[in-house]
């Protein structure tokens, strides 16, 4: 019986070690409170990408002039929320894409971007260096990677 219960005890370590997992702790990814604190900092519009949804893209108030104009880079720990809707007016929400920009090294290569896609229920389907989000960004890297500016 102790054989067992060790054994129990060990498999869900094994899974563990397979998986990366850059932030553990998923459910911070989007506020709860976001949309009353964070500043619209582009209005609804149609994406050619991110499915073809139609988006909103929202940052803290005290990032949205840095956002617009710079200077970049952002700070590390903002996060740059573009929320996707199935409809021209953004009233039918389907989804998000999160950027949260991380330390000097974590990803040069995508302008040191965690990339996360979210879907209606706000469930991480996506997350880390989503090679997708960073190759089509590179195109703007001289704005920290912040398209549509």
């Amino acid at each position: 019986m102790r054989f067992w219960l060790a054994a129990l005890a060990v498999v869900p370590l094994a899974f563990a070690a397979c998986a990366q997992v850059d932030d553990p702790y998923l459910e911070r990814v989007l506020p709860a409170t976001y949309k009353a604190d964070y500043f619209e900092v582009r209005a609804c519009r149609a994406s050619i990408d991110h499915d073809l949804a139609y988006v909103i893209v929202r940052t803290l108030p005290e990032l949205a002039g840095q956002y617009q104009s710079g200077p970049y880079p952002l700070p590390a720990g903002s996060l740059v929320v573009k929320e996707h809707y199935s409809d021209a007016r953004c009233t039918q929400t389907s989804g998000w894409s999160v950027m949260r920009k991380e330390g000097p090294g974590y990803d040069s290569s995508g302008g040191d971007w965690q990339w996360f896609r979210l879907d209606r229920f706000r469930r991480v389907m996506e997350e880390g260096k989503v090679r997708r989000c960073s190759s089509c960004h590179t195109a703007c890297s001289e704005h920290d990677f912040l398209c549509g500016l």
